[in-house]
């Protein structure tokens, strides 16, 4: 089955650009062309990725994606923004995006963003069937991309999800913001680490109320303390 993707964008010539390479990639794909219509199929259907534009007619992109996490939506979403200011890409990141792309773009590297997404969630499914990895109070389920806290599904984005397995994994090793960009974003990701710092913000605002931290390792990166020396 071909994966999904929803493009959400009111400039038609970009819009059907963007369907057309995408297609020619053997996505499927869905267009909508203001803000409240992107919301309502991204809410009827299951997509893998969503390209969101922020200048919308009806709903901006920013409320659109907000709106999405608020009702538990894990859609990849990628925030397309004509205005390369760092204000506009944390508030896209903040309200639950998952990346974020400036405008102009070729839709070459579109499609190249989206094929880069859809290979690492192939890669974290390939092969894990039902299994858990847990940490402290905090039990991930990697068949269904769920993070579990006293048996208490917590909602977390794929990408939050994907950083939160990362640093389980290498609990007691300080991880630097590039190695985290690099193996979770990939190598095609032309933003800075400033995306690292914002989700780390994010995950430790979930696991506050379970007393669970993340350590800043000054100068490096960061860190969850390896169980034995907690």
């Amino acid at each position: 089955m071909s994966k999904k993707v929803l493009v959400v964008e009111d400039e038609i010539s970009i819009q059907r650009i963007l369907q057309y390479d995408l297609m020619q990639s053997g996505f499927s794909v869905d267009l909508a062309s203001d803000g409240e219509e992107g919301l309502q199929k991204a809410l009827a259907d299951e997509y893998d990725v969503m390209l969101l534009d922020v200048m919308l007619p009806k709903r901006d992109g920013f409320s659109v994606c907000k709106e999405l996490r608020n009702r538990g939506n894990s859609i990849y979403i990628v925030i397309l923004s004509a205005r390369d200011d760092e204000l506009d890409r944390v508030l896209g990141l903040d309200v639950g995006a998952d990346d974020y792309m400036t405008k102009p773009f070729s839709s070459r590297e579109v499609v190249s963003k989206v094929k880069a997404i859809i290979r690492r969630r192939e890669v974290l499914s390939a092969g894990k069937g039902k299994s858990y990895l847990s940490y402290q109070r905090i039990r991930l389920d990697s068949s269904r991309f769920e993070v579990l806290i006293d048996d208490q599904v917590v909602d977390f984005t794929l990408k939050e999800y994907e950083l939160l397995e990362f640093l389980i994994q290498h609990k007691g090793q300080a991880l630097s913001r590039d190695v985290l960009l690099d193996r979770l974003w990939g190598f095609e990701y032309d933003g800075d680490t400033r995306i690292v710092d914002v989700h780390i913000f994010k995950i430790r605002d979930k696991l506050k109320p379970y007393g669970i931290k993340i350590k800043t390792i000054r100068g490096v990166g960061y860190m969850l303390e390896d169980e034995a020396n907690d």
